[in-house]
């Protein structure tokens, strides 16, 4: 794989709440961003909509740097849906798959003053700490601080600088041309689910 120009497009995307979100930048510039509200059918828009926007962009597949994907926290299943279709994109362009996770999209070029927050399951909240240039890994919470830097809803929210999609571009520009591990889901938590309360099928000899 040769090394792609400084100012190649890179495409960014996430898939990990209820929305389909993507964006295309070059050389830092924003070429196309759009954001689609939606509880569930994330894995059939989100390839038109990759399209939408590389058309509104006029970029090709073929032009594309890197991919920036959204590793979570967040929904489980559309967590799955953004990483397996940024391995599937890299692997057939020849390019790099980066994964970024929610809490640095939401820190970029942010103050370091206010704490990040990103909404958990049961109405609790993921916060990390308002120094999260450090390590330090999110707490759960059962009501968020206020203010903070979140990309949900709320009073005391603060709206991160760059939208989801677009901060994750970014890092993935920004990060390119450096050795990065293949995406995988960030999960903080166990999945939500219990073993049936049904009785199986008695089975006959």
């Amino acid at each position: 794989m040769q090394d792609a120009p400084v100012d190649a497009p890179v495409l960014g995307f996430d898939t990990s709440g209820g929305w389909c979100s993507a964006a295309v930048i070059r050389g830092g510039a924003v070429l196309a961003h759009r954001h689609v509200a939606m509880s569930r059918g994330q894995a059939e828009a989100l390839m038109p909509l990759i399209e939408e926007v590389l058309a509104e962009a006029g970029v090709d597949l073929t032009e594309l740097a890197a991919i920036g994907v959204g590793i979570g926290p967040g929904n489980f299943t559309g967590i799955r849906i953004s990483v397996s279709a940024a391995r599937g994109l890299a692997l057939a362009l020849g390019i790099p798959a980066i994964g970024i996770d929610r809490f640095e999209a939401l820190a970029l070029e942010a103050a370091e003053t206010l704490p990040l927050v990103v909404p958990a399951l049961r109405g609790q909240v993921w916060v990390k700490p308002a120094d999260y240039v450090s390590d330090s890994a999110p707490e759960l919470h059962d009501t968020p601080p206020t203010p903070a830097i979140s990309d949900g809803e709320g009073a005391g929210n603060i709206p991160p600088v760059h939208p989801l999609p677009v901060a994750i571009a970014r890092l993935a520009d920004a990060r390119r041309d450096t050795p990065q591990p293949r995406p995988a889901p960030l999960y903080l938590r166990e999945p939500d689910a219990a073993p049936s309360s049904q009785q199986p099928p008695q089975m006959l000899a």
